[in-house]
């Protein structure tokens, strides 16, 4: 297909799903390269091979699968004009982004609750990359908060409709990529040690 001969307009899509595409591929191999530094460092002797995850890490995780649902949600109901239940389902979406950064906060009140912390002569290598995967985490969701700010506040004026979901498609996918990597990163942690 000759790319040259699209219009403009399907042009700037193509551009910035691409765009969007390197981004997440980008942040994939960051968080691979971690993951690995994580499987090479367990040989350490100071690794802790009886560490467990908090609890407040399984609620954020069932948190932030919810808001992909809500997500989800929400697009199908912009692609059926159905405005006000798109604006509740972003909401619900945004609240369980929020309370999923809340939650992993929670989690490292846990951590050094129980006598593991992150940095100092007191820490240990498990708990700094456990604190390096969430906080670099954190702010990615960070990242896709302030985009369901926009894409809530885009429904609001009436931006999205189901023929235009750009937006909407874009910040979806981002969202779900977060989801996704922090589910990774669970699992990973979880089964790991």
């Amino acid at each position: 297909m000759d790319y040259t001969s699209q219009p403009e307009g399907e042009k700037i899509i193509r551009a910035k799903k691409m765009m969007l595409w390197f981004g997440i591929v980008g942040l994939s191999m960051m968080f691979a390269g971690l993951t690995s530094a994580y499987i090479v460092s367990k040989e350490r002797k100071d690794w802790l091979s009886d560490f467990q995850l908090p609890q407040a890490f399984y609620i954020s995780t069932g948190l932030i699968i919810l808001s992909s649902l809500t997500m989800i949600f929400a697009k199908r109901a912009i692609k059926s004009n159905a405005a006000a239940q798109a604006k509740l389902f972003l909401a619900a979406t945004l609240v369980l982004g929020i309370a999923f950064v809340y939650m992993q906060f929670v989690g490292f009140d846990e951590i050094i609750a129980n006598g593991y912390f992150f940095t100092g002569s007191e820490s240990n290598v498990t708990t700094s990359f456990i604190y390096a995967f969430v906080i670099t985490h954190i702010a990615h969701v960070v990242g896709g908060l302030i985009v369901l700010v926009v894409m809530f506040v885009n429904n609001f004026r009436g931006k999205y409709t189901a023929g235009n979901m750009l937006g909407i498609s874009l910040g979806a996918t981002f969202w779900h990529f977060v989801d996704i990597l922090w589910v990774y990163l669970f699992v990973f942690l979880l089964f790991f040690r």
